[in-house]
């Protein structure tokens, strides 16, 4: 479903191209697939002027093609930024392809964010009390992908150490009494209830919020572990 914009989706952010959104007029198609969330959205001047938000579990390629022909001019724009991970193995290869396809067909720019950085940015806009936080978002095995993050005025963002996959009994004890925000919470949840801890999905509308440096990252996989499958030379078999 097409979901209207709230009050212009918030104040005016960062584009992507390094320059201050409200010196940047031309579209930006945001495509989000990363976790169970598949979402587009249009950006115009750091405004959403068009989004589409469902939580879809899986079924992101059948989703993601409608939503983004829900939009005005079934979402055509000069200006691609796509959700390049960590998250679902599948969900990300989705939207990359998608983004590297409709910038071919389009002849427009693509390049890539992580959905660790939006979670984070989205979170410190909604609560500007917030100094520090952790995302951590599923990651398979039995792991939750974590990474911390500072706000920083005036860039906004800082990365606050690298990105982790993690047990989450390790991911736990990390937090150092921050503020954990992501779809990984709940199994750090179970381990601690009282742990403060913030269930959240990624929304491409909120890309409006990402400083330039975390919105042209190059548009390929952040896996956030290494892949099981191995070659022979990496086994020591060959």
């Amino acid at each position: 479903m097409v979901i209207p914009p709230q009050s212009l989706a918030g104040s005016p952010g960062p584009n992507s191209n390094g320059s201050t959104a409200s010196s940047e007029t031309r579209p930006t198609l945001v495509i989000e697939t990363a976790t169970a969330a598949c979402s587009v959205a249009l950006l115009v001047g750091g405004v959403v002027t068009a989004r589409a938000h469902d939580v879809v579990g899986r079924g992101h390629a059948e989703r993601l093609v409608p939503m983004i022909a829900s939009l005005p001019g079934q979402g055509r724009a000069p200006r691609i930024l796509v959700d390049v991970g960590p998250g679902s193995f599948t969900g990300v290869r989705v939207g990359l392809a998608a983004a590297i396809g409709l910038s071919i067909g389009w002849q427009a720019q693509v390049a890539g964010y992580s959905s660790l950085a939006l979670l984070a940015a989205a979170a410190f806009d909604a609560d500007p009390a917030l100094a520090r936080l952790a995302v951590v978002l599923e990651g398979g095995h039995g792991e939750v992908f974590m990474q911390g993050f500072a706000s920083s005025r005036p860039d906004g963002l800082l990365a606050d150490g690298p990105l982790r996959s993690l047990l989450p009994a390790d991911a736990l004890a990390a937090l150092d009494g921050r503020p954990a925000i992501g779809s990984g919470i709940r199994r750090l949840a179970a381990l601690d209830p009282a742990a403060d801890l913030r269930e959240a999905l990624p929304d491409a509308g909120d890309a409006r919020l990402l400083p330039p440096a975390f919105a042209t990252l190059p548009p390929r996989p952040i896996y956030g572990r290494a892949p099981d499958a191995r070659t022979l030379a990496e086994r020591g078999l060959a």
